[in-house]
C-alpha cells in the first residue's frame, strides 16, 4: 500500500463536506477515463492513482510517471454555469496547482498558456521545465480535470528533456498526500468562487490571477494550431474567454487551442 492510499482517510477528512467521494487506487489505465465512465458521479469526485498505464496529456500526448514519484489524479466537476465559460476550467486548475506548489514546495513556478505548469531554480522562466500537466475532458454536464505532477522523479526517469520534477528544483522529501490536499484545497477555493460568479473569470478574480502567473505573456511565441498551422508573434494578453492574444505582424489573433513554444532570443 502506497503512502497516498494510507493517507486517503485523512485526505477525505481534510477536504470537508463539499466534496464527493475520494478514492485512491494502486493502478488504473487512466483516472480521467474512469471518471468519464462514471456517469452518475457527483460534483467534486476525486480519483487518485499511484500508477496510470495509459495516462494522457493535452494534444493526446502520453504522460508517464513511475509509481511513488508523482501525483496522478482526476476531479469530476459539474459546474452548472454557461457552457461557453467552461473553457476557463483548465486555466483555473493551472492557477490552483501554481498556488499550491508555491506554498507547499517552495519552488519558483509559472504557467505556460494554457495550463502547463513550469518550475525551476532562479527567477527566469525561460530556464524552467514542465513539472505538471493538466487535461480537461467533458461528458454531458460534467468536466473531468486530470492532473499529473512530477514530485520526486530523477532526471533519468523523466520521459522528455523539457520536463522536470519538484525534487530537481530543490524541493526534496515532499509529502505527496500533503501536496495533493493543498492542490485540491486551492482548486476548491478557485472553483467555488468561479461558480458563484456564474463562470465569469473577471468578476471572481481568476482572470487577473491567471495573467499574473502566466509566463507566456510578453514572450515571442510560436503557436501550432490543431490544424498544423503555425502563428509566430508576441503574446500580448489573455482575453475574457481565456484565449491567448498573439500580435502577428500588427494583427492580434485570438488563439483558443494550440501548442505554445516560448521562442528564445537569438
Amino acid at each position: 500500500m502506497g503512502d497516498l492510499e494510507r493517507g486517503a482517510d485523512d485526505l477525505r477528512a481534510a477536504l470537508g463536506a463539499g466534496w464527493g467521494p475520494v478514492r485512491v487506487v494502486a493502478e488504473t489505465a487512466s483516472t480521467n477515463g474512469d471518471l468519464l465512465a462514471d456517469v452518475g458521479a457527483p460534483d467534486r469526485t476525486v480519483l487518485v492513482a499511484e500508477y496510470q498505464r495509459a495516462g494522457r496529456g493535452r494534444l493526446d500526448r502520453s504522460w508517464t510517471c513511475a509509481p511513488g514519484t508523482g501525483l496522478t489524479f482526476s476531479v469530476l466537476l459539474r459546474p452548472g454555469v454557461p457552457l461557453l465559460r467552461w473553457g476557463w476550467l483548465p486555466l483555473l486548475a493551472g492557477v490552483a496547482v501554481h498556488e499550491a506548489l508555491g506554498a507547499v514546495a517552495g519552488v519558483e513556478v509559472a504557467l505556460k498558456w494554457p495550463n502547463d505548469v513550469l518550475a525551476g531554480i532562479g527567477s527566469d522562466p525561460a530556464s524552467f521545465g514542465k513539472v505538471a500537466g493538466i487535461l480537461a475532458q467533458t461528458r454531458g454536464e460534467a468536466v473531468v480535470i486530470g492532473m499529473g505532477i512530477n514530485v520526486s522523479a530523477g532526471r533519468d526517469a523523466l520521459a522528455v528533456e523539457s520536463a522536470t520534477s519538484l525534487a530537481l528544483c530543490g524541493a526534496l522529501g515532499l509529502d505527496r498526500a500533503e501536496l495533493l490536499a493543498a492542490v485540491l484545497a486551492r482548486l476548491d477555493t478557485r472553483y467555488s468562487q468561479w461558480v458563484d460568479a456564474g463562470g465569469d473569470a473577471e468578476t471572481c478574480g481568476l482572470g487577473a490571477a491567471y495573467r499574473a502567473s502566466c509566463a507566456t505573456l510578453g514572450q515571442v511565441v510560436a503557436v501550432t494550431g490543431i490544424d498544423g498551422s503555425v502563428a509566430r508573434g508576441s503574446a500580448v494578453g489573455v482575453d475574457s474567454g481565456g484565449r491567448l492574444q498573439v500580435d502577428v505582424g500588427g494583427v492580434v489573433r485570438m488563439i483558443g487551442a494550440g501548442d505554445v513554444e516560448h521562442v528564445r532570443p537569438g
